[in-house]
């Protein structure tokens, strides 16, 4: 295709600084969860816009941390996967964020790619405060440029395709012009239960829990799911059921109506909740569960 763009581009930083929020409009659907509790995403997730003259490839991933169990350093494997297939960098940052020195910015500043710093929630900070900000990342790392932006309330992230294309090489499309991600139905049932999870329950549980499709079944005018919510102690479970079943009845009807809408037709689904101790640092499980490297 002559003249035709597509390339890979990165988004990365620390938890809760609007990543997915980010990711979401730009790729016009809900692909990323979106809670406010860190840690929220958990694997690199691929979301392609298509043009006529371009393809991009969004990948969001998970929030830079120090790693604390095998399941952590999973997650920062994504990161660094992510950037290592990069044409564009979009370091997310936000107005409250201080810097600190991490593996992740080293790696920046290596880099032979092109970085763009996007500024967020530049809707709760003056004008004073947001140019503070740009000074003080300059110094920081080679970005081409740094733009502030609030994700949520859409300020300057519809003029974003445009920067992002002035960096996208001249390629052939990486994946079909249909496509839309690259993980499958199944995946985002399991996120889509997950982020009812993080939103329901408060503390150790949801950092503890992992959500696998044991069946995914799909008629003409519904959809059969069954999904185990594993954790990893008997105490756990109890809390996660709640008296007489309602809370986890309540991340299901929860879940069945973000299902639908995602997939557009009727949904039923079945959860049950099982013990599957110390999953996070057991490196077999974390490959069977979707951690395994790239």
């Amino acid at each position: 295709m002559a003249n035709h763009k597509a390339g890979f581009v990165s988004i990365v930083g620390k938890p809760n600084v609007g990543k997915s929020t980010l990711m979401n409009q730009l790729v016009g659907e809900k692909l990323s969860i979106i809670t406010s509790k860190a840690q929220t995403t958990r694997h690199r997730i691929m979301g392609i816009i298509n043009d006529d003259d371009y393809q991009v490839v969004y990948s969001d991933t998970p929030g830079i941390i120090q790693p604390k169990y095998k399941l952590h350093e999973s997650m920062m494997g994504f990161v660094n996967s992510s950037l290592d297939d990069a044409d564009l960098v979009l370091f997310v940052t936000d107005i409250y964020e201080k810097y600190d020195e991490e593996d992740v910015i080293k790696k920046l500043r290596s880099m032979d790619v092109p970085i763009v710093l996007l500024i967020n929630k530049i809707d709760q900070a003056d004008q004073e405060k947001v140019l503070a900000k740009i000074e003080e990342w300059k110094d920081i790392l080679p970005v081409k440029e740094i733009i502030p932006i609030s994700a949520l309330h859409k300020f300057n992230t519809k003029d974003l395709l445009n920067t992002i294309l002035n960096y996208m090489p001249e390629h052939e499309p990486f994946f079909p012009k249909d496509e839309l991600t690259d993980k499958p139905a199944r995946f985002f049932v399991s996120e889509i239960v997950r982020e009812k999870i993080f939103m329901t329950y408060k503390k150790e549980i949801p950092y503890s829990t992992e959500v696998i499709v044991q069946s995914f079944k799909e008629e003409d005018d519904i959809i059969r799911i069954m999904v185990d919510i594993l954790v990893e102690r008997d105490s756990q479970k109890g809390i996660l059921i709640g008296n007489k079943g309602i809370k986890l009845k309540h991340v299901g009807i929860d879940s069945r109506k973000d299902i639908e809408a995602f997939f557009g037709k009727k949904v039923h689904i079945t959860t049950y909740v099982k013990v599957d101790p110390n999953w996070r640092e057991n490196a077999r499980k974390l490959r069977e569960y979707g951690y395994g490297k790239e």
